[in-house]
C-alpha cells in the first residue's frame, strides 16, 4: 500500500494570459487542502514572466515605454533589498496573441526601460522571456550602447540566437520562409552562439554583446530562493505551465523542477493546459475559462491519491 500523501509543493510557473503563477500555485494548494494534503505555495519563474514576485521584489515606480509595435505602455522597474533593480522583458514588450508579426516587432521599448532605470542603480538583473519579438535585439541597440550598471541577464531558454527562429518563431507567428530569413540574418552576430542568446527574441545575445552576464533563468532563481530545500520536504511536487512542449525542457522553470524532483528522488507531476503529443505531462481542458477550476481539481485527485499515475513527466 502506497504511503499516505502528507505534504506537496505546488510550484507552476505561470499560464501566459490566463493565471499568474502565484494564481495558479494558489489554486493547486486550494485543492490539495480539500483532500487534507498540507500544500505549500511556491510559484515559480525562469526570467519571463513572474520572475520579480518570486524573488519578493517591489515597485519602485512604472516607465512609459513603447510596446513592440509602438504603443504607449506603462512597464514597471522593481527592486530588491539591497539595491538592485529588476527588470522584466515581458512588463515592455509581451507576447500579445492578437497580433503576431515578428517582422513588425521591436524590441526598442525594452531598451528603453532599461535606460529608465537611471545610472543610480548599483547593479542590474534582467529577465528575459514571454516577448513578442524576434529581432536579435536590435531596437534595444538602437537606444542603447551601454548599460547603466553591472548587469545578469535570466534566460529562460538555453536556446542559442541561430536556434531562437526555429524554436521560438512559430509561436510568434514567423511563417517558414520567416524563420528561413531569421536564421540567415542572425548568423555570425555577436555572442549568437552563446547559451542563452536566443532568449526573448534574441535579446539575450544583445544584452551580452553590451557586457552582460548570461545565465540560466531558472537554474539562478532555484539557487537564490532554496527551491531545492523546499523540494526536499515535500512528498510530491507539482508544477506545470500554459502550454508543455519540448521548449520546457530547454531550460523553462517547470522543466528545471523535474530535473531537480528526479535527482532528490522526489515524485513530481507535470501538467500543461496544452500538451505536445509524445510528452508525459498531464493535459488540463484547454478552456482558459476552466484554469482556475482544472487546477483545484488536479490538487483534490493527487490528493485523494488519483489519476496520477501516468502523468509524471519526464
Amino acid at each position: 500500500m502506497a504511503a499516505r500523501l502528507v505534504s506537496a509543493l505546488a510550484c507552476p510557473a505561470s499560464l501566459k494570459g490566463v493565471l499568474s503563477a502565484r494564481e495558479a500555485a494558489r489554486c493547486l494548494a486550494e485543492g490539495l487542502a480539500r483532500a487534507g494534503v498540507e500544500a505549500e505555495q511556491c510559484p515559480i519563474a525562469d526570467g519571463g514572466e513572474g520572475t520579480a514576485e518570486m524573488l519578493d521584489a517591489r515597485i519602485c515606480r512604472q516607465a512609459r515605454v513603447q510596446d513592440a509595435f509602438g504603443r504607449p505602455r506603462d512597464a514597471s522597474i522593481w527592486a530588491l533589498a539591497d539595491g538592485t533593480v529588476v527588470l522584466q522583458s515581458a512588463d515592455a514588450i509581451p507576447l500579445d496573441p492578437g497580433r503576431l508579426d515578428v517582422d513588425a516587432a521591436s524590441s526598442r521599448g525594452f531598451g528603453e526601460l532599461i535606460a529608465a532605470a537611471g545610472d543610480e542603480c548599483p547593479r542590474l538583473l534582467i529577465g528575459l522571456g514571454g516577448t513578442a519579438t524576434m529581432d536579435g535585439g536590435q531596437g534595444l541597440l538602437e537606444v542603447l550602447d551601454r548599460l547603466p550598471a553591472p548587469t545578469t541577464v535570466l534566460c529562460d531558454t538555453t536556446a542559442t540566437l541561430t536556434e531562437a527562429p526555429a524554436r521560438f518563431g512559430p509561436q510568434k507567428g514567423a511563417s517558414p520562409e520567416e524563420i528561413g530569413e531569421l536564421e540567415e540574418r542572425f548568423r555570425g552576430r555577436p555572442c549568437g552562439e552563446l547559451p542563452g542568446s536566443g532568449a526573448a527574441g534574441g535579446l539575450g545575445a544583445a544584452l551580452a554583446s553590451l557586457g552582460a552576464e548570461l545565465v540560466p533563468g531558472a537554474r539562478y532563481l532555484f539557487e537564490l530562493t532554496g527551491f531545492r530545500e523546499r523540494v526536499a520536504r515535500a512528498d510530491l511536487v507539482v508544477t506545470g505551465e500554459g502550454a508543455v512542449d519540448r521548449t520546457t525542457f530547454e531550460g523553462k522553470a517547470p522543466g528545471e523542477a523535474l530535473r531537480v524532483c528526479e535527482e532528490l528522488g522526489v515524485r513530481c507531476v507535470l501538467f500543461g493546459g496544452r500538451v505536445e503529443a509524445g510528452i508525459g505531462a498531464l493535459a488540463l481542458s484547454g478552456d482558459p475559462s476552466r484554469a482556475r477550476a482544472d487546477l483545484e481539481e488536479l490538487g483534490l485527485r493527487l490528493g485523494t491519491g488519483g489519476g496520477a499515475a501516468n502523468v509524471e513527466g519526464g
